[in-house]
């Protein structure tokens, strides 16, 4: 029998950050969003398209459409994690703001 596990973020998930996830859907289906606390959204984006580019050039990427969300929703954004697929796999610097995603550290909120 097959269990997925289900990552305690999943259970952070809101109505506000299912319209971002949407939003950044459009162009990025990997992408994943959470409330961490009453202040902060953290969005994870994994896609190939972000090889060999530097974290300004990818969140150069992503700007647009997080700039057609409400400003009050893209000032609560404060965690931007973009990643290829490889990074999101292996990569030890890459792999402790992932890790950190994954499994949220308790809030101080």
């Amino acid at each position: 029998m097959n269990h997925k596990r289900k990552h305690r973020w999943e259970s952070m998930r809101t109505e506000e950050t299912r319209m971002v996830e949407k939003a950044l859907r459009k162009e990025f289906p990997a992408a994943d969003t959470y409330r961490y606390n009453s202040a902060s959204i953290r969005v994870r984006i994994i896609d190939a398209r972000f090889e060999g580019k530097s974290t300004e050039q990818r969140d150069a990427m992503v700007e647009p459409l997080l700039n057609q969300l409400p400003v009050r929703t893209q000032a609560d954004i404060m965690n931007l994690i973009t990643l290829t697929p490889e990074e999101a796999a292996e990569s030890f610097g890459k792999f402790l703001a992932n890790a950190e995603f994954e499994e949220p550290s308790k809030s101080m909120l």
